[in-house]
């Protein structure tokens, strides 16, 4: 009879999955499908009204399906943001701010995690409270430093600041990390003759290759999506990003819901398709240090 309990116990764990196919499994599952239905309702919303008339969109409703598609929605959001012109701003900027966030973030959490610089713990401190200060108080100081330099309205301005903002959290990140790097593998770089700046390149940057690539992401689609610093240092139609586009049409008495649509849709389609090209990337790099 002593034979049994064991035998179930044992069995129990062989088989660690057992009580993860029971009923809570399901319910689980069945909650995060009814949440991922609520996310999706607002982009099926979009997706269906930018192709709508303005006569379908006032005479059906926004809830009813397209009694034809038409792309006039699209074709007038296209023309009179001047779209090409936004695309390739966004895509300037948030790419160089991403490259050089993270170059930026490299050497300065190279020089606290490894250099061991003097108080570096307040130092990391100053970077992660440098995190929490909002831009509406950097806002003012930024706009006459601008004026100042003769900076405002251009591209310029903005890779500079959103480089110092993202490198600030990419530095606290980093930092973090490298104050961990072994020093195995420092020790064998010295014994091999390389200085600091080899040890970097040869030594630490491949060690840190996915973590560094989950920032550039984070820092481009962090970029991309902001809106308040650029309405401010940016007035002009030809400097003007992607997140901007919408604003640039309120107070016109030709737009409409239809274009309004077409117009989100538009603006949010190269983000989409900047993460579904580098959602590989992204998981290997969250999940890299997960498994030793």
């Amino acid at each position: 009879m002593a034979v049994i309990p064991a035998a179930r116990a044992v069995r129990s764990r062989r088989d660690p999955d057992r009580y993860r196919k029971g009923p809570m499994r399901w319910l689980v599952l069945a909650l995060l499908v009814v949440t991922a239905g609520l996310v999706l309702v607002p982009f099926a919303l979009m997706l269906l009204n930018a192709f709508k008339s303005p006569a379908d969109y006032s005479g059906n409703g926004p809830l009813s399906w397209p009694s034809s598609f038409q792309l006039d929605g699209l074709a007038n959001y296209w023309r009179q943001v001047r779209y090409e012109q936004k695309l390739l701003n966004s895509i300037v900027i948030s790419g160089a701010v991403a490259v050089l966030g993270v170059l930026l973030s490299l050497l300065n959490a190279y020089a606290l995690g490894i250099g061991r610089v003097r108080g570096r713990m307040w130092i990391v401190g100053l970077f992660l409270m440098a995190n929490m200060i909002p831009q509406e108080a950097l806002v003012y100081p930024l706009y006459h430093l601008a004026k100042a330099t003769g900076l405002y309205n251009s591209r310029l301005s903005v890779i500079i600041i959103f480089t110092v903002i993202q490198s600030a959290f990419g530095t606290y990140l980093l930092a973090s990390v490298l104050g961990t790097f072994p020093k195995s593998l420092l020790e064998a770089a010295a014994l091999d003759g390389a200085g600091r700046w080899t040890t970097l390149w040869r030594v630490v940057v491949p060690t840190l290759r996915p973590t560094l690539s989950v920032l550039l992401i984070f820092f481009f689609i962090w970029t991309w999506n902001e809106f308040f610093i650029p309405l401010v240092m940016l007035i002009d139609n030809s400097t003007q990003t992607v997140p901007l586009a919408l604003a640039a049409l309120q107070g016109d008495r030709l737009m409409d819901a239809t274009t309004t649509n077409a117009g989100a849709l538009i603006s949010l389609l190269p983000t989409v398709i900047f993460f579904l090209l580098f959602q590989r990337t992204l998981t290997r790099g969250v999940t890299v240090g997960a498994v030793k």
